[in-house]
């Protein structure tokens, strides 16, 4: 993220695929983020994308606001009656001050200036109110396929924007700004086939950023030992989930 209303967008091209093809975000996250929560009138969702976190939230909380700086975001995404989706930077929502109960940001925080966003939420969280980011590294499947998604995403490593180390890293260098929450560890588990698996990668920023500057997809060049390595059936795909909790000081 640079100035508000000017973003490091590297979604919004494939804004569908990625609604389709990222994997979901377990219940029992949504569940211990809203139990650490004293309130539950209003939860703001971050660089919501998809809308797939806010529309967890919506049976948490009596409202969601869902915001993201795509507007083509914005457009893909849906959810329930109690969602309000709105095209905002993450530096400037656009929210009164103390009214938010819980921030979540899934998967984006690195993407923004952070310094910034952080003197956002204390703006608009209540006292007491909880910020929670997370993120979500390479996936595990069984050695074979892992050695060629994982070959692919070495390969792609030209076209990695910078703020993915952050993301490699698991969020341990982000210094949360209050009182940390000790959190416990959750994961992301689907049974994917190897079409599913090759949809997912296609979604990278980095596959995009490839095909555009090359014209070579280079998602095309696992297909077939992917599929191979795969076979016919589902394969459990597993994702650790890095997630940091605090909440603001009355």
């Amino acid at each position: 993220m640079t100035d508000a209303g000017e973003f490091k967008d590297h979604f919004s091209g494939h804004a569908a695929a990625y609604a389709r093809a990222r994997p979901v975000y377990p219940a029992e996250l949504y569940h211990f983020l809203s139990v650490c929560c004293a309130e539950h009138a209003l939860a703001w969702d971050c660089a919501t994308g998809n809308g797939q976190a806010a529309g967890m939230l919506a049976a948490e909380f009596q409202r969601v606001v869902a915001s993201d700086a795509s507007a083509t975001q914005i457009a893909a995404a849906s959810g329930a009656d109690n969602i309000e989706f709105r095209v905002a930077s993450a530096e400037a929502s656009g929210l009164a001050g103390a009214s938010v109960d819980l921030i979540t940001v899934a998967q984006a925080l690195h993407w923004f200036d952070i310094e910034r966003f952080f003197a956002e939420a204390e703006r608009v969280l209540k006292p007491t109110g909880v910020l929670a980011v997370w993120c979500y590294g390479m996936c595990m499947i069984e050695p074979a396929c892992d050695r060629i998604v994982h070959g692919l995403y070495d390969r792609l490593s030209p076209w990695w924007p910078p703020e993915r180390r952050i993301v490699e890293r698991g969020y341990s260098d982000i210094q949360m700004p209050f009182d940390a929450i000790d959190c416990p560890r959750f994961a992301m588990t689907v049974e994917w086939s190897a079409g599913d698996m090759l949809d997912y990668v296609a979604t990278w920023s980095a596959s995009q950023h490839c095909l555009r500057e090359t014209g070579d997809d280079p998602v095309q060049a696992i297909a077939g030992p992917l599929r191979t390595a795969w076979g016919s059936a589902r394969r459990a795909v597993h994702w650790p989930l890095y997630l940091k909790a605090a909440r603001r000081p009355q």
